[in-house]
């Protein structure tokens, strides 16, 4: 790479970085929508937004810090938005998202459940990030979800596991470290490639029939690797790579989730596909 290119690209970067943070607050004025808070009970979905989200946190998230931007973005644009914790670990707090996963689809089924009954929704629509963009699938697939959600967006998800970087390599040459995950801390364990829960979940394909899936992926992935085994196959799947809609998208694994209001918009889009608008750089000022 020629040495301007060097320069420009992190100044692109830093410009994209600054405008994320800039526009919710520009959004906030502009928006018509009530600006509750998400997680409001009392929230009745309109005909534009006909479904509840329900947003699905990552390993070692929680229901309030891993969606600090999505939620208000949804919430601005007239969604009832709904988030949950799962996956916790006797004495541990707020870095959920380490139990068991199929206990934490339980759990998820029953917020859904909840956030359908409260809303008078048939139906709902999940966001996740990371794992809570693969968890939903076993949800949908043995616990009879694909009755209840329209849509599945995962941001980052690890639908067919983790390399960590390479990392899980190196695992078979220390004695006893995969007992002590799957002890310890049951969900990373199940996300390493290969493992028994992923080949379950992953048997006999990808999706169930009813549901829409979105997969949302960054090539600057450091967590989730190869980025591209984020990627679903069968119908009804759309597979996206930020950086074909904005080359300026540095966003790796975390920040994806957090601040990354191009991911934002292709999750507004997937949400309401009939009225999707193009993605691109400029989309952090949307």
């Amino acid at each position: 790479m020629l040495p301007w290119k060097r320069v420009l690209r992190p100044l692109a970067a830093l410009l994209l970085t600054a405008a994320a943070l800039a526009a919710p607050t520009a959004a906030a004025h502009a928006s018509d929508a009530p600006t509750s808070g998400w997680n409001d009970y009392t929230c009745k979905p309109s005909a534009a937004h006909p479904r509840p989200v329900v947003l699905v946190h990552g390993t070692l998230g929680n229901s309030v810090d891993n969606w600090l931007g999505l939620a208000p973005y949804l919430e601005h644009r007239g969604y009832c938005v709904y988030s949950l914790d799962y996956g916790q670990l006797p004495g541990v707090p707020l870095f959920h998202a380490l139990g068991p996963i199929d206990k934490s689809a339980q759990q998820l089924s029953v917020f859904v459940d909840r956030v359908l009954a409260a809303t008078g929704a048939a139906k709902a629509d999940l966001v996740g990030h990371s794992q809570g963009g693969m968890m939903p699938r076993y949800y949908l697939k043995f616990l009879g979800g694909a009755d209840k959600v329209n849509a599945l967006v995962g941001i980052a998800p690890s639908n067919h596991g983790t390399t960590l970087s390479g990392l899980t390599h190196l695992l078979p040459y220390f004695p006893g470290a995969e007992d002590l995950l799957n002890a310890t801390t049951p969900a990373l364990a199940q996300q390493v490639v290969g493992s028994d829960f992923l080949n379950r979940l992953n048997e006999g394909g990808d999706t169930v029939p009813g549901v829409r899936y979105t997969v949302l992926a960054t090539q600057y992935d450091e967590v989730v690797t190869p980025y591209r085994s984020q990627f679903l196959s069968g119908p009804g799947v759309r597979n996206v790579v930020l950086q074909d809609l904005c080359p300026l998208d540095l966003s790796e694994h975390v920040f994806v989730g957090l601040t990354d209001r191009i991911a934002f918009h292709e999750v507004a889009n997937a949400l309401d596909p009939a009225h999707a608008t193009p993605t691109t750089c400029a989309s952090v000022f949307s």
